[in-house]
């Protein structure tokens, strides 16, 4: 696209999507030569004050010479980037690089000047932030280390766009221009801005989509039934607080209102503003569709129509299109082959989806990708009886389908700051950016519950997923490690969510039991046990217990110091003493009300009554303190032996007012979750007792030492040159041992043996006793397969052992025998590192031998990790008790074997092109430990796109 003198190809890597501080999107590439009209024309809508702030003189008019100027670019020293809605410029930012006279330079020139100018009719929202991110990034990888801006003291907007941006920087004043020089490594400060700039604009971006002012049907049948038909149906039938309009090009002209809705034949036609765009045509003509909701500035759109990726080549072809078409005028998507989005708020009433009913208001957010995944859930979220029980309310739900733009990490980034959810629930098939996904997650898990149950096949046909060469169980460990609560069924996500929604956390893992039913309480018990909770001795009540002996039991469990969640069994009772399911409800909140703030489940057998009075409420919303036990009783609903009445139990979700009645009787009030199975609520509390202690370790996470003996420069070198042999090879044994050696991890030293007088030379210049080992790769590390020798103590013993060797296993060309002075007796474990393309570096430990190889036991950090974070790797296998003198052994030095996984860590931390480490055998004695084998892969490291600029996934 560029002329003859021009350097570089045209980078098409720069071009990107972006959202902005408001929501939108806009896209980012590079100015080429085409773009001259363009460019003349942004600059006519630029207002002479925003001329005069970038020029420094009125300035009205570009000429040829200056368009020439702006458009033509070697990509190199002369770079110009534009920000694009609607395939028109709203914004350009372009760097020349200087020398150290503030002329124009080439390289090794490091400095450049940078300009940008907004129209302002985009200026507040976010453009030049995220123009800055991008040119920076393209700057650094054009070896420019340093920006210079000279800005006019009245441009404040330009000045705050530097100043906020964290990088470091110095200001001087001068002839009248302030003058901003900054360096462009990334700060952790930097990051952190554009951190939080992320989230407020993706947050606001689903905002968009889920609190919208209007709403346009596209697709609506002009007779009942259909898909467009009947998310119209739900729409109104929720009560939606803003504007609704049906529209379908086959309406006749003078048709006006259908099912009393506006209708139209064109989103053209409608004179107000449209926020949401439902769009339920048939896949070929949804592309007509895009274009005029993006002319007529529709903010956002579900896509319901199928059709996509998930049919093969070319849906997925039809899918990347329909993405970039949306993005190019600013629009977001949830979808293809949504199922839609609901929000309860009173205030917004969305049920811009195909569920036939609105869920109960309430503080838990779900997602789903699947639509028939999410019909279930909210299906289990109102149920009451045959299933869990308690607190059942939505605050908000999306089904993203393909999520082809709008994305489980784009929703997380919305409930991490909305007041309305309390809980998020997600069932996730895919996960598309994990690295990403686990940052969002461990910063949400912080501050509110974070629930997942995440698929184990492949990804569905209509996701786009990075590939990962983790096994499926490594990624569920990295997710508990950033605080998810990682469930494995929908079963288990409702029963944790239920818990979390409205219970406290428990302050550890000590349980009390108590209940009706002696074998209820000791099947309850045993669950704990094996749940690895601190269950107390169960408290028999005897199935002649009242509702007091109820309450008594329960306040005296809730008071005792040595309780932290308290679990009640209840069987149906039989007799005139015996409480009703109001009444027994009824004791149970109030005792948990008047005691200190500590989780309460109930199991219950056959007590659908009791279920639903236990969930009195319509919804988790927080409520009053209920006046008199009468208003209570009332509320919990009719007696078990009374009929099911709709909105109860079975029922139909309760009416609008009804649900207003009921949230203004038991404002305040504890909703206690119940549970048809003891393993069930077992399994959910300890759920809630490991995310509690996840978020006591959270608050203080550790730090990353510093150790003086680490050589980083040296590695560093050490590395280039190793690669500039190739783009990716394994060290040999000496550039392995001299890498690691840099880093303060000594490899205990073999010599080749391949004939039995190398070895005694071998073993003579290392001291006896010595090692005898066969490296072949079908032996290597095998000691059960005989292809190790120990302690062997002079020559007679190793030429013995060489021949045993050789006759049991063949020549020495093919065992590759080595001789290696032997180390103090402990325990063998393996230590690895790897850098995963969607994960990030991984650092895992475990038993050498059977226990990792076999069973599994191996435990995963991400990298980099904390002293916190190596204690609790070196504990967290299956077989950690054999590293603490199990069975009367000699502990092992697990303080040394913390620090060596802290200095692999920072290894690879510290150079990206360490993409894999091994160490193994590491034979830990009771003191100090020796590495006997290690295995070093460098290569190019995978690009890192978490810290380059803001950009939404490619298509």
């Amino acid at each position: 696209m560029q002329s003859a003198p021009d350097r570089h190809e045209y980078p098409a890597h720069w071009e990107a999507d972006v959202v902005l501080r408001d929501g939108g999107t806009a896209r980012i590439r590079p100015i080429t030569v085409d773009d001259a009209e363009r460019l003349v024309s942004f600059y006519e809508q630029v207002s002479d004050e925003s001329k005069y702030y970038r020029f420094f003189a009125p300035y009205p008019r570009l000429s040829a010479k200056d368009v020439h100027r702006f458009t033509h670019h070697d990509f190199v020293d002369r770079v110009g980037l534009a920000a694009t809605v609607g395939g028109e410029f709203i914004a350009t930012v372009r760097y020349d690089r200087i020398g150290a006279d503030g002329m124009a330079a080439t390289a090794p020139a490091d400095e450049a000047e940078v300009a940008f100018l907004v129209q302002d009719a985009h200026q507040g929202r976010g453009v030049a932030s995220a123009l800055l991110e991008h040119i920076a990034a393209v700057a650094r990888e054009r070896d420019i280390r340093r920006f210079a801006a000279e800005v006019l003291p009245a441009n404040n907007k330009m000045i705050k766009v530097f100043t906020d941006a964290g990088y470091t920087q110095k200001r001087s004043f001068e002839d009248g221009v302030v003058r901003l020089e900054f360096d462009l490594e990334p700060t952790e400060r930097s990051l952190a801005v554009q951190r939080a700039r992320e989230q407020r604009a993706e947050a606001h971006s689903v905002r968009r989509l889920l609190v919208p002012g209007s709403v346009a049907v596209i697709g609506t049948g002009r007779t009942p039934g259909g898909v467009g038909r009947s998310v119209l149906g739900n729409l109104r039938e929720a009560g939606f607080t803003g504007d609704l309009y049906a529209v379908n090009k086959a309406f006749p002209e003078d048709l006006k209102e259908l099912d009393g809705v506006p209708a139209h034949r064109s989103v053209r036609d409608i004179d107000g503003h449209v926020d949401l765009a439902v769009v339920a045509v048939p896949a070929d003509h949804v592309p007509e569709v895009v274009t005029e909701c993006g002319e007529h500035g529709v903010q956002g759109l579900v896509v319901l129509a199928a059709g996509y990726a998930e049919s093969g080549p070319e849906g997925r072809e039809r899918q990347r299109e329909l993405v970039r078409h949306a993005r190019a005028y600013g629009m977001r998507i949830i979808g293809p082959n949504a199922f839609g989005v609901i929000n309860t708020s009173p205030q917004v009433r969305l049920n811009a989806s195909l569920a036939p009913q609105m869920p109960r208001p309430g503080r838990i957010g779900l997602f789903a990708q699947s639509g028939a995944i999410g019909v279930a859930l909210l299906s289990r979220l109102h149920r009451r009886g045959g299933g869990v029980t308690g607190v059942t309310g939505v605050s908000t739900f999306v089904s993203s389908g393909n999520r082809a733009d709008v994305s489980g990490n784009d929703v997380l980034q919305y409930w991490y700051d909305d007041p309305d959810t309390d809980v998020a629930l997600m069932y996730l098939e895919s996960i598309g950016n994990p690295r990403k996904f686990t940052r969002l997650a461990r910063r949400t898990a912080a501050a509110k519950p974070l629930v997942v149950v995440q698929g184990a096949g492949s990804a569905p046909q209509g996701h786009a997923v990075r590939a990962t060469r983790l096994p499926h169980a490594t990624v569920s460990v990295l997710l508990r490690q950033a605080g998810v609560i990682r469930v494995d069924t929908i079963t288990e996500l409702v029963d944790a969510g239920l818990l979390l929604a409205r219970q406290p956390l428990p302050r550890g893992p000590r349980v009390g039991i108590l209940g009706n039913s002696e074998s209820l309480g000791l099947l309850t018990y045993d669950a704990c046990l094996s749940e690895g909770l601190r269950p107390q001795p169960p408290l028999d009540l005897t199935t002649e217990a009242s509702a007091e002996d109820f309450h008594a039991a329960l306040a005296h469990a809730l008071s005792d110091e040595a309780c932290d969640a308290v679990v009640v069994t209840a069987i149906p009772a039989i007799g005139e003493a015996s409480p009703g399911d109001a009444e027994l409800a009824q004791a149970l909140r109030s005792a948990a009300a008047a005691g200190p703030a500590k989780p309460v489940l109930v199991v219950h057998v056959e007590l659908g009554g009791l279920a639903a009075a236990l969930s009195a409420a319509t919804s988790t919303a927080p409520r009053a303190r209920t006046a008199t036990p009468d208003a209570a009783a009332a509320e919990a609903g009719a007696d078990r032996t009374g009929p099911t009445e709709p909105g109860t139990a079975t029922g139909t979700p309760p009416v609008p007012a009804a649900e207003a009645a009921a949230s203004e009787a038991l404002e305040g009030t504890h909703l206690i979750p119940a549970y048809p199975a003891a393993e069930r609520a077992v399994r959910a509390l300890a759920e809630a007792v490991k995310y509690a202690q996840w978020r006591r370790e959270a608050a203080d996470p550790g730090k990353v030492p510093e150790h003086e003996d680490i050589d980083e420069k040296g590695a560093a070198a050490l590395i280039g040159r190793l690669l500039a042999r190739g783009q990716g090879l394994t060290l040999g044994t000496d550039e392995t041992c001299e890498l690691l050696g840099r880093y303060g991890i000594p490899v205990r030293r073999s010599l080749p043996a391949p004939a039995p007088d190398e070895a005694v030379r071998a073993a003579a210049a290392l001291g006896y006793p010595v090692a005898l080992k066969a490296t072949a790769p079908h032996l290597r590390h095998r000691a059960d397969l005989g292809g190790v020798r120990l302690d062997l103590a002079d020559e007679e013993q190793l030429r013995r052992a060489y021949s045993e060797l050789t006759e049991l296993f063949g020549a020495p060309q093919e065992l590759r025998p080595v001789v290696q002075a032997m180390a103090p007796r402990g325990v063998d474990t393996v230590v690895r590192a790897v850098i995963d393309p969607a994960a990030g570096a991984v650092l895992s430990f475990g038993l050498a031998g059977a226990a990792s190889q076999l069973l599994g036991d191996m435990a995963h950090r991400l990298i980099p990790v904390t002293d916190r974070d190596a204690g609790s790797l070196v504990r967290s296998i299956r077989t950690a008790p054999l590293l603490f003198g199990w069975r009367g052994s000699t502990p092992v030095d697990t303080p040394a074997l913390e620090e060596l996984l802290l200095r692999v860590s920072r290894l690879v931390d510290d150079h990206p092109e360490v993409v894999a480490v091994t160490l193994e055998p590491v034979v830990v004695a009771p003191h100090g430990l020796s590495v006997l084998g290690a295995s070093v892969r460098l290569a190019p490291p995978p690009a890192r796109d978490d810290l380059g600029p803001r950009t939404l996934p490619a298509y």
